[in-house]
């Protein structure tokens, strides 16, 4: 008779099975936890929802790509702490849909970058990178300078997070569209970045 695991190793479609159910209960066992931990279901001291232009920053920095070069994640090693500060803790993020932690850092990472630069760096720097960092790759946006907002869906955008849990009012919402229609994306990829890790004292 043949040993079971030469059994399993010839046969694609029980294997295939088993690894699928492997991948599940350790994925599962991982997760599952999270779920019931206070701490990754409650808002850090201090966390504010973003504001109705800092929301429409945030929609650019996802549609610009920004979030494939920049992660929004410190992890616990001195390395990263000594470099960009305190760690990521999960109740900063609890209000995020979806979270734009990412995953690789072709740039620094920017939990920690509201407060750090002046609203006038932050627009040299995205208009041409290299105006204030010689070294840098990262490409110019010269365009949401010109670029406007009308708002027309910045009000549902809102609400949506609120059904998700954010903590918005019906004022924050019906006065959502007044807030930025006119303002350009510059201005609100600016808010969006200057409101970044600043929850976290």
């Amino acid at each position: 008779m043949k040993n079971a695991h030469e059994l399993v190793e010839k046969n694609v479609g029980l294997l295939t099975i088993l690894m699928m159910v492997a991948i599940s209960l350790g994925g599962m066992a991982q997760i599952t936890p999270l779920m019931f931990q206070q701490q990754t279901m409650t808002p850090v001291d201090g966390l504010k929802p973003y504001t109705a232009l800092q929301m429409e920053g945030r929609d650019i920095f996802i549609r610009e790509g920004c979030v494939g070069c920049h992660s929004q994640m410190i992890r616990p090693f001195r390395s990263e702490t000594e470099r960009y500060g305190h760690y990521s803790v999960a109740g900063e993020s609890v209000w995020e849909h979806p979270f734009l932690w990412g995953s690789k850092r072709t740039g620094p990472d920017l939990a920690r970058v509201g407060g750090r630069y002046s609203d006038e760096w932050h627009k040299v720097h995205l208009i041409n990178p290299r105006n204030v960092v010689p070294e840098s790759n990262m490409p110019g946006f010269p365009w949401l300078v010109k670029n406007t907002l009308d708002g027309e869906l910045t009000a549902k955008k809102l609400s949506v997070f609120r059904d998700f849990g954010v903590p918005y009012t019906d004022e924050d919402i019906a006065g959502a569209q007044a807030a930025v229609k006119g303002k350009t994306e510059m201005e609100a990829l600016i808010a969006y970045l200057q409101s970044l890790g600043t929850a976290l004292k």
